[in-house]
């Protein structure tokens, strides 16, 4: 029954997110007449090689009303974004639910028999489609964007991805990615599934062994601060692998798109670190341990 509800819901979501683009276009349609009466009366001040005060006047009206065509149509995209995470987080419940109910879809089989490259496929889609913080004028990032660590207080969702410290079948620990399951406020513990062994390694782990991924990807160009600066000591899953490893940042994203160019602690090399590798903003988190000397 819950399942049929959520669908419902994105059904009558996806149909407000389709008004909300047509709004966007015409308004951008509406806004474009202003944006060419503000060139060409540049155009026309170039050529007469002089700013009058009807030259003056006209554009602070041109100018006004473009800037108030702009919040506009950024209130509309705010709207679409909205709904575009409702419409997410409707389809993270929706799976979990089916996850428990023992129902799977082709597009995710349960992760004890599914092939290994297609399970990297699928983190590798996660790091792409993690949407990208955009704030007002003068607001600061939230918790969990980018390199911004989760508050004191923050709960880990049924769902949501998170690097957990496990022991290793050897009796070592290692970070390893993991989903929650659940968790108990009366224990103060999580229980998490293996993302590579779904349904075969379940752990229960206290909270200081759960380090929450990031729910934003943090823009450089505008946030730069809640990024991981160079030389900075993090955790980051390494490539093609289900793991979290010491590393160093090497260099930040330059774009929003672009991934942390890291350094991975690796004994195998004269300085103690691996060449430079790629990872995505999503599986790069804080770490926790101190520098090894």
């Amino acid at each position: 029954m819950a399942l049929v509800s959520a669908d419902s819901r994105i059904a009558e979501l996806l149909g407000e997110l389709h008004q909300l683009i047509k709004q966007t276009q015409e308004e951008r349609s509406r806004s474009e007449h202003n944006l060419v009466n503000i060139q060409k009366t540049h155009e026309r001040m170039q050529t007469e090689n002089k700013i009058s005060p009807y030259y003056r006047t006209k554009l602070r009206g041109l100018y006004t009303t473009a800037k108030a065509d702009a919040e506009a149509e950024c209130n509309i995209l705010r709207k679409a974004l909205d709904k575009i995470a409702e419409i997410k987080s409707l389809l993270e419940e929706r799976r979990i639910a089916a996850k428990i109910a023992g129902i799977y879809s082709e597009a995710e089989p349960p992760r004890k028999t599914m092939r290994r490259g297609v399970l990297m496929t699928l983190l590798q889609q996660s790091a792409m489609t993690l949407p990208l913080w955009i704030g007002k004028p003068g607001e600061k990032p939230p918790p969990l964007c980018g390199a911004v660590p989760a508050a004191g207080d923050y709960v880990a969702r049924p769902g949501d991805k998170v690097a957990a410290r496990v022991k290793a079948l050897e009796g070592d620990e290692q970070w390893i990615l993991a989903e929650v399951v659940s968790y108990s406020h009366a224990a103060n513990k999580y229980e998490v599934d293996d993302i590579d062994e779904e349904g075969k390694e379940r752990h229960t782990l206290s909270r200081r062994r759960i380090i929450p991924l990031p729910q934003w990807k943090t823009n450089p160009e505008t946030d730069p601060e809640a990024l991981f600066q160079r030389e900075q000591l993090v955790l980051a899953l390494y490539p093609q692998t289900t793991c979290f490893y010491r590393a160093l940042i090497h260099a930040p994203p330059q774009r929003p798109q672009d991934d942390y160019s890291v350094l991975f602690e690796d004994t195998s090399y004269a300085d103690g670190y691996s060449p430079p590798l790629a990872v995505a903003q999503r599986y790069v988190v804080a770490c926790r341990e101190t520098r090894k000397k």
